[in-house]
């Protein structure tokens, strides 16, 4: 294993031994990201680096102890005694390793719907904690409100529980069957799933409604014979695609849901039965229920504005809605109220009904770099944009150090009252998108092209008022009984920030965040039972192929943050 690497998880172990040490896990996060490329081996990089700090004593001796309480190997014991060495040098291998033995979901938050514990009768769940449920199961997908919870079952059916689909129920339950379910979405009162054939299905998230409300015609095993489903639910119809063309995603507010399709052209359609989108959400200029076009109310409209551009990415807040283009051009259109599109509050034009190009050049204005937006996210009444910027030549037309140099940025616009923004400001109105530097300008050594690279995000998680952002840095999850003992397994970065009333932050405080910070690992009794004296950050398992109750999984660990809940689960 890489030397600098293995050190860079020991060292918060000597700085938190040292009383005078002023580290933070944030500020230990930069120095691991920006170091030097490795010359020798992990033991003496160790070593050299502790003396650096004066610790070089403490080095030996954390090192020492941990071999000194592991058993002595005898023959096919070698593998049992690497892992336990492991467990105890680095808290990321051990989380890595207790992800793939009990996948499942934690969840934390409010729980006056009974969705984070449908077990329990308390009002706030402080901390993650498992949802017994789902215990030793992977799920393809997960989205959480406050009232109601929704998730696919690794084999494509739907799984709801929550008070708003039944107080009666306490455990989730099968409804949509055998449609072989991707993804889903929540709106106000319905769920919209998407098949893995491009369908999409909206079903009511009450189960009266489903009992109670049309249910339509399936097919059967009999030919030319049909049968009533077994719940009410409703199809979003295709209108006017192409031969081949399908839904690939869906992003989805309270009353409105977003379809990109696989030729790049973007949808939108209502997805509430109480509210029709009267925001400009739908991205169709003039469109109110008194002027929607003949026909049910939930049909599709393309946004015929964006017709002609390759759309790669979409996201949906409460009201608002982004379109990202293949060639890195972002177009906002719904509610600006709190500046959530990106540009300046205006009291007289507080919505925009038409998607409208949001100039992300303005951001770097007066200097060399030239920026690409990468990704957009939203949720609640705020936006999310990741940036690459390329350092360009000098108005001298000079040779300049670091031309060509790729940097990764991200900005936050909208409502910040609550933190929301990460910016480590209490805005209550942000329409100019603000950069959350402690997500931008990070980088760390490649020991594979050995060279810099910058980290950028994988993924943003953006709830009503809060939001997670998964970093896409440099993972390991290939340690085994053949690779060094020093050789330790380890995921990526997620932190947190935003609203924290209803502890849905997972801290165990109620404090808001306005800049993102770390969690403790989930399993964090397990940390203490390694007889360790300090806990490291919680970090996510990427995607690795393992054996779940002796059959083979691709499994990774996700993050979903909703409306005042959030929850870590394994997802496949």
């Amino acid at each position: 294993m890489p030397s600098t690497r293995v050190t860079s998880r020991i060292l918060p172990d000597l700085w938190k031994t040292s009383r005078s040490s002023r580290f933070t896990a944030l500020q230990s996060r930069h120095l691991r990201t920006y170091h030097c490329p490795p010359r020798r081996r992990t033991l003496r990089v160790g070593v050299w680096v502790g003396l650096a700090f004066g610790l070089g004593a403490v080095t030996s001796r954390t090192l020492a102890l941990a071999y000194a309480e592991a058993p002595e190997p005898t023959g096919k014991d070698i593998s049992a005694y690497k892992e336990n060495v492991r467990d105890q040098l680095s808290s990321q291998h051990l989380q890595v390793k207790k992800s793939w033995e009990n996948p499942g979901v934690y969840a934390w938050g409010s729980n006056s719907g009974k969705v984070v514990a449908p077990d329990l009768d308390e009002e706030f769940i402080k901390t993650p904690r498992r949802i017994p449920f789902f215990d030793g199961v992977s799920l393809r997908d997960l989205k959480l409100d406050r009232n109601f919870g929704a998730a696919i079952t690794e084999s494509g059916d739907l799984l709801q529980w929550g008070a708003a689909f039944s107080r009666d129920t306490t455990q989730p339950t099968p409804t949509l069957k055998g449609k072989n379910l991707l993804s889903l979405e929540l709106s106000r009162d319905r769920i919209i799933a998407l098949s893995s054939d491009g369908q999409v299905y909206s079903v009511p998230v009450s189960k009266e409604d489903q009992a109670t409300g049309a249910k339509p015609a399936e097919s059967s095993w009999i030919p030319l014979w049909s049968v009533s489903g077994s719940i009410s639910y409703r199809l979003i119809r295709p209108k006017g695609f192409q031969r081949g063309e399908k839904v690939s995603t869906i992003r989805g507010g309270l009353d409105h849901v977003l379809l990109l399709t696989s030729k790049g052209r973007l949808f939108s359609a209502a997805s509430s039965g109480e509210e029709f989108p009267s925001k400009g959400q739908l991205g169709v200029s003039g469109l109110a229920w008194n002027t929607r076009p003949a026909g049910s109310y939930d049909q599709l409209h393309e946004v015929t504005t964006l017709r002609g551009f390759d759309i790669v990415d979409i996201a949906a807040g409460d009201y608002h809605s982004l379109a990202l283009d293949r060639d890195g051009h972002v177009f906002v259109f719904g509610d600006n109220s709190l500046g959530q599109l990106g540009f300046d509050y205006n009291a007289e034009a507080t919505t925009i009904d038409t998607p409208s190009l949001l100039p992300i050049q303005r951001l770097y204005q007066g200097s060399d770099v030239v920026p690409r937006v990468t990704g957009v996210a939203a949720g609640g009444s705020n936006s999310f944009f990741t940036v690459d910027t390329t350092r360009g030549q000098g108005q001298e037309n000079t040779p300049q150090r670091g031309l060509g140099r790729v940097t990764s940025d991200t900005f936050s616009c909208g409502q910040g009252i609550w933190g929301g923004l990460g910016n480590g400001r209490w805005t209550h109105v942000q329409g100019t998108p603000t950069k959350i530097k402690a997500l931008s300008g990070l980088s760390e050594w490649d020991e594979t092209t050995n060279q810099v690279t910058p980290i950028r995000l994988a993924h943003i998680s953006v709830g009503s008022t809060h939001a997670a952002a998964t970093m896409n840095n440099i993972t390991r999850v290939s340690a085994n009984a053949k690779t060094s003992i020093n050789d330790t397994n380890y995921g990526a970065d997620v932190l947190w920030w935003g609203g924290n009333e209803f502890y849905q932050l997972g801290t165990g405080k109620r404090n808001n965040l306005n800049s993102p910070g770390y969690l403790a690992p989930l399993d964090g009794d397990a940390n203490k039972g390694k007889g360790r004296r300090e806990e490291h950050r919680f970090q996510l398992t990427p995607r690795k192929c393992v054996k779940v109750n002796g059959r083979k999984v691709n499994l990774e660990q996700r993050v979903e943050c909703g409306r005042n809940v959030s929850a870590v689960y394994s997802g496949v």
